[in-house]
């Protein structure tokens, strides 16, 4: 999944030599140079669509749509065309809990169980200890998207939700490392609905996409089936573009369910240049924004393939980093079929938006790279290039790889236990249920909160099978089993890491 999508650039370790051109030639990239760039980067990652938008000192001074809202179709990707913004959600769910702050209603080193008595956790005393602030800066102990797979496009409510994420075992201690944890920022949701009175949506609808006039802009996913000009999701399934289905995400709203335009958008990002103002009305209380961009978690350096950068942190709802001297506000988002970024750059009030649909390209990072490189008068790169590069001789690797396992399922070893064996009633106690049964001849894994998922199952010989999932999202993955002299005790369960980096033990019944 990735309600929160960091795609790592491949080429982030870069030390080679690549040609460089003048700053005066950077400087003229937007107006002279960006359109091409652009159409060419998306014919070579395979972007059906993309919209971008640039704001300068409080004016927009880029806005366009580029190629088609569905592979196959005519329909023109405009400035107003609606994507799946995924995390980038954060950032409005944190904005709008620090206006509340502001206005006196609550703290956000509050307790969550202040407002949400029943928020629950592993360990009885975080989850008395837990402040909102924790829950807005991914510090509460666990590996990043820990759980994801779980809520992420099942059918569990949002209360449903709360408790399983109250089940779950951190990976680490509460506050000691920073880890992304998206069922978190659900739970902020309700704290902002016990504190406003409102629903998450209506607060948002109410307080910050109405003033600022996104009127393309809607909270939950669940409206994106019907929305007027949306972009359709796709993906790349080996090499080819295929649409996938939307996903639905509103058991974790306030992590990333909304969905917006780059005109929109642009809205958003000039009011968070202008202490909050739009077209001079106040709406964002300047504490608020500044609240956000504390810094609360330390991530790294930062890291860059070509200039300075000497920090990376997170602050509420936004990644924060120094690049050549700026700070930068950050934050990317992915959800099925998604990816996007928002970027702003506070010293120079400048933002950058890049709106994508498929949830399978690096452009959406490349793009704001060489955009924000250009304003700053560094020196070109052609960073989509370079990164697609690496990005293919990675995609060749992993295509022989599992070319390799394929080819292993056609040699038929010996398996440690027969198909009948293995299939049957599996539970994890946080999960579920999950059902293996022969359909057709073949072996299924179907999961209790995922209808109409399910993975096929190969034998690789001995206990290790290789579980195809028909959904492209989740994956091709080797899945461990534990057999006792043709007895199967459990099987180790793992996705996409784009879903979770985790495992899950399911025991057989």
């Amino acid at each position: 999944m990735r309600i929160f999508h960091v795609f790592v650039l491949v080429f982030i370790g870069y030390t080679g030599t690549f040609a460089q051109y003048s700053p005066a030639v950077s400087r003229n990239f937007i107006k002279d140079s960006l359109d091409n760039y652009i159409g060419t980067a998306m014919k070579e990652w395979q972007v059906p669509g993309l919209s971008v938008a640039i704001v300068q000192q409080g004016k927009v001074i880029y806005l366009k749509g580029f190629g088609v809202r569905e592979t196959g179709k005519p329909e023109k990707v405009d400035a107003d065309t609606r994507f799946g913004i995924g995390s980038n959600t954060k950032a409005f769910t944190a904005t709008a809990l620090a206006m509340l702050e502001q206005k006196g209603v609550l703290s956000l080193d509050d307790k969550v169980q202040k407002w949400v008595p029943g928020f629950t956790q592993f360990d009885p005393w975080v989850a008395r200890e837990a402040t909102v602030r924790d829950l807005l800066c991914h510090r509460l102990g666990f590996e990043t998207f820990q759980g994801d797979f779980m809520y992420f496009d099942s059918d569990l409510t949002y209360a449903e939700t709360k408790e399983k994420f109250g089940k779950l075992k951190p990976d680490y201690g509460f506050r000691a490392k920073w880890g992304y944890t998206n069922a978190a920022f659900a739970v902020a949701g309700e704290v902002l609905e016990k504190a406003s009175g409102l629903t998450w949506g209506s607060f948002l609808q109410q307080q910050i996409f109405q003033p600022l006039g996104m009127t393309r802009t809607l909270p939950y996913s669940k409206s994106i089936d019907t929305a007027s000009n949306t972009a359709r999701a796709h993906t790349v399934v080996e090499g080819q573009l295929k649409k996938v289905p939307y996903g639905h995400l509103d058991n974790l709203a306030p992590a990333g369910s909304i969905i917006s335009s780059a005109k929109d958008l642009s809205h958003w990002a000039t009011a968070l240049m202008d202490s909050g103002r739009w077209n001079g009305t106040p709406v964002i209380p300047p504490g608020a924004i500044g609240i956000t961009r504390e810094p609360n978690s330390i991530l790294g350096n930062g890291g860059s393939a070509f200039n300075s950068s000497h920090f990376m942190m997170y602050g509420l709802g936004w990644f924060l980093r120094e690049y050549e001297g700026h700070q930068i506000v950050e934050h990317t988002g992915g959800v099925n079929g998604f990816v996007t970024s928002l970027t702003l750059i506070p010293d120079t009030r400048t933002a950058i938006i890049v709106l994508t649909n498929t949830d399978a390209n690096g452009l959406y990072e490349a793009l704001k790279d060489e955009i924000q490189d250009a304003l700053l008068a560094l020196p070109f790169r052609n960073y989509s290039h370079i990164s697609y590069t690496q990005y293919a001789t990675s995609q060749t690797r992993q295509q022989a790889r599992l070319k390799a396992k394929r080819d292993t399922v056609a040699m038929k070893l010996p398996a440690a236990a027969t198909p009948a064996a293995i299939t049957g009633n599996y539970l994890n106690p946080v999960y579920g249920a999950m059902t293996i049964a022969l359909e057709n001849g073949k072996l299924l894994a179907r999961f209790e909160h995922h209808k109409g998922r399910f993975a096929q199952l190969d034998a690789l010989g001995g206990s290790r099978y290789l579980a195809t999932f028909n959904d492209p999202l989740y994956g091709v993955r080797v899945w461990p089993f534990t057999i006792e002299n043709g007895v199967v005790k459990n099987v180790e369960v793992n996705v996409n890491d784009f879903v979770e980096f985790t495992t899950y033990i399911f025991d057989k019944q």
